[in-house]
């Protein structure tokens, strides 16, 4: 049975829907204080909603967007420490996410081609 768009993640639940490791989500959480997880016994966390969606936006910054940590810090502070919420994809599977985000991949590199093109690089 899914769970509902609005019910709290475990940290292995979200380390798998963003295709990352558990390390690299508290590693996030060292760098980015936005992401608050409620910590219950044991200093097990489990991440609301607008926790995973901050997540995905810092990975998409990251993995797709190639800014480095601190890029993303400094993105987040001149947003005044509430950064724009992504798209609302609550609606989407995890495939269909995975897909549009290797299509976006596809169409930065493409631009990435086409520019060093029309630049002679």
């Amino acid at each position: 049975m899914a769970k509902s768009p609005e019910a709290f993640r475990t940290i292995s639940e979200v380390a798998t829907e963003l295709d990352v490791q558990q390390h690299v989500l508290r590693f996030w959480e060292s760098k980015f204080p936005e992401i608050k997880p409620l910590k219950r016994g044991g200093g097990r966390r489990y991440y609301r909603p607008e926790d995973v969606a901050l997540l995905q936006r810092i990975r998409s910054l990251l993995y797709d967007e190639k800014y480095t940590i601190k890029g993303v810090q400094q993105m987040f502070r001149d947003q005044g420490s509430t950064p724009k919420k992504p798209a609302k994809t609550s609606n989407l599977n995890v495939v269909q996410r995975r897909a549009i985000e290797d299509a976006r991949g596809d169409l930065i590199e493409l631009r990435k081609s086409l520019l060093s093109l029309t630049t002679g690089d």
